[in-house]
């Protein structure tokens, strides 16, 4: 036989097998489903991208031939329009989907210092300034991406004349056939170095258009950084809305154009102050766009080198991301290894992988710290083909059946993130490490929760909108928990004010700010725990000890209970209208050394029988495959004592 023949054969109808899946995957659009990577993009490589996406099981291909962010295609983008026209052909002959990469506010041209006509030297009026007027102007020494001669600027999106071209070239790259438009970080200059703390941008068109909005002259009338003045906090406000608005005028002109179109916008900063500071906020932004992906990280930048304390925070900020997207896919392009030399690549991706699939984001992969390639080939062709097969189980819009109600404030996080972002990221590691059901809600969100209880962890601000849902909430029985020192002379104004409106039958206030407590006393142990023989400390006792007293505080009694270590942590949720959990172990695991966890063992499940309709559960082991698992009968719950779990698991309703 011609072994050569017979690989090419089955390499096909996995393929075509995959792809069927995928169609066939509930009634959801293919862009929930995505595993991807990315193709630096020209006219000779586009049959290399597809065969690429065939052998190692993307579904989703990125490309970059970087339109409006290169100054001359940006003037003349024919032959690149040209190219991604035969792509998208191309891609979906073999019934794949192709998205394109172009840059949000920034712009380079090469070898600026030999040309006549450059984007600054044609257009300085449209850069980004600081308050002193230095325009957001750079070189090969602000950012790998910029090579030595080349001239980078970074645009005010209020610089119409550069804005109407920009949408028009939109509409052209729209108009090729290509799937997406994915718009990398549109942002306000304040994240390279010596613009971190300007505030930018003080450009004419700028300045104009907060005039004309507010009456405020954004020169002469803020206190830059001071968040107790009243002007700056407007200037915040205006900065953000106007990142959301340019993304939303993007989205009208692809639509416009091509309906079938995706907006995608690329977004680095997660759930704490960045997002203040670059004026790009999920939480505002998942509304107007059809995708997020999350170039994100905690602690160390590459997961070969994370600590167990920067998995559980990385986690956090994926559970929160799957809460702000309302049911929208969220692709994460984190990066996994870079030259760790005690850890093999092909581990670090299997740990990655695993946590994005635990909070129910979109895996994407990638080599170094680049968006394009792989730093093991054979890994992904594994995982992402594994993806595929139980890809209805990861992927798509998730419920919640009587959670406890963790609530995400964006204008406390806006304006108090110093206090608010370990207050708030405490007290969901609180309910990780307990293995308690909880969902993160958030004002877009109060009207559809559907538990009995809702916590506020050190929450300052809360607007009329948000005090009205509250009111509704209370009405329909739900108890709003406070967790947080009510101190008059410490406390906002609006705190005071809002939590007077609210029924004080179905307030409880909780005179302790247990999530900064708790981010803390996790902060300084829990890597330690992680990594020594048994993971039992002082550390769980005290996460036991909070949440036992936080639910007889509450008088709420779990509906799912489970025991396991404090190095394991469980996402509970509900899709399709069956109970899914995920479990990712993190013992043993240390940075830089050893990615690959300890099995844990005699981990128990109970489920109230209300939620389920038999006693039956399918476990699958993370790259394994899945078998029934039978519960015993407790009285009002199942009980299931779990095999045992190396580094994860997913269960759902047989």
């Amino acid at each position: 036989m011609n072994h050569s023949f017979f690989n090419k054969i089955v390499s096909v109808l996995i393929f075509i097998f995959l792809t069927w899946a995928a169609s066939i995957a509930g009634s959801l659009p293919w862009y929930y489903f995505v595993r991807t990577s990315g193709h630096p993009l020209n006219e000779h490589n586009i049959d290399s991208i597809v065969a690429d996406a065939q052998n190692s099981h993307l579904f989703g291909i990125e490309v970059d031939n970087d339109i409006t962010g290169r100054y001359d295609s940006f003037l003349h983008p024919e032959k690149k329009l040209t190219v991604l026209k035969k792509l998208a052909q191309k891609v979906h002959a073999i019934h794949n989907y192709a998205f394109v990469y172009i840059a949000g506010l920034e712009c380079i041209t090469p070898n600026a210092e030999q040309r006549q006509h450059t984007f600054f030297k044609d257009h300085p009026d449209w850069l980004q300034r600081d308050i002193n007027g230095r325009p957001a102007l750079f070189s090969s020494k602000d950012a790998f991406w910029i090579h030595e001669g080349d001239e980078d600027v970074w645009i005010s999106p209020f610089a119409q004349p550069w804005r109407k071209m920009y949408m028009e070239r939109v509409r052209q790259i729209a108009a090729t056939g290509i799937d997406g438009i994915y718009v990398d970080i549109p942002y306000w200059m304040t994240h390279f170095e010596g613009w971190e703390n300007t505030w930018a941008s003080f450009d004419d068109y700028t300045v104009q258009a907060f005039l004309q909005q507010t009456g405020l002259n954004a020169r002469t009338d803020l206190r830059l950084g001071d968040f107790s003045d009243p002007n700056f906090r407007q200037w915040v406000d205006f900065r953000m809305k106007a990142i959301e608005d340019f993304l939303t005028e993007i989205k009208r002109n692809i639509k416009s154009v091509n309906p079938e179109c995706l907006l995608i916008a690329e977004i680095y900063p997660g759930i704490d102050f960045e997002a203040v500071r670059v004026g790009a906020d999920v939480s505002r932004l998942y509304r107007v766009v059809d995708v997020i992906t999350h170039e994100y990280s905690q602690g160390a930048y590459m997961a070969a080198s994370r600590e167990p304390f920067d998995w559980n925070r990385y986690m956090v900020g994926m559970l929160t991301f799957r809460a702000l997207a309302n049911n929208k896919p969220s692709w994460m392009l984190s990066y996994s290894w870079d030259g760790e030399q005690h850890v093999k690549p092909s581990e670090a991706m299997r740990l990655l992988f695993l946590s994005q699939l635990f909070a129910g984001a979109n895996p994407w992969d990638a080599a170094t710290h680049v968006m394009s390639g792989s730093n093991d080939y054979a890994q992904r062709k594994r995982i992402f083909s594994w993806i595929a097969r139980y890809q209805e189980h990861f992927f798509g819009p998730y419920h919640s059946k009587s959670p406890i109600g963790l609530y995400f404030s964006r204008n406390t996080r806006n304006y108090f993130a110093q206090d608010y972002t370990p207050s708030f990221m405490g007290m969901v590691l609180l309910f990780l490490h307990t293995h308690h059901h909880f969902q993160i809600v958030h004002q877009n969100s109060l009207k559809k929760f559907k538990g009995s209880l809702l916590i506020l962890p050190n929450v300052k601000m809360l607007s009329a909108k948000e005090v009205r849902a509250l009111q509704k909430l209370q009405q329909k029985g739900v108890t709003v928990l406070v967790a947080q020192k009510m101190e008059s002379d410490q406390e906002p104004a609006n705190i005071q004010a809002s939590l007077k409106k609210l029924n004080p039958q179905q307030l409880t206030i909780w005179g302790s700010n247990i999530g900064q407590q708790y981010f803390k006393q996790a902060s300084v142990t829990f890597n330690a725990i992680a990594q020594q023989s048994e993971a039992s400390s002082s550390l769980q006792a005290r996460a036991k000890q909070l949440m036992d007293s936080l639910l007889h505080f509450a008088r709420f009694e779990p509906m799912v209970k489970i025991k396991a270590p404090i190095t394991v942590a469980v996402n509970v949720s509900e899709h399709q209208g069956k109970m899914h959990l995920s479990f990712i172990n993190l013992t043993g695991i240390k940075g830089k050394q050893k990615l690959v966890p300890r099995p844990v063992f005699k981990v128990t499940l109970e489920i109230a029988k209300s939620l389920l309709r038999s006693n039956q559960l399918r476990f699958l082991k993370y790259l394994g495959d899945s078998k029934i698992i039978k519960a015993s009968d407790t009285g009002g719950y199942w009980r299931w004592e779990l095999p045992p779990i190396l580094d994860g698991a997913f269960l759902w309703e047989n």
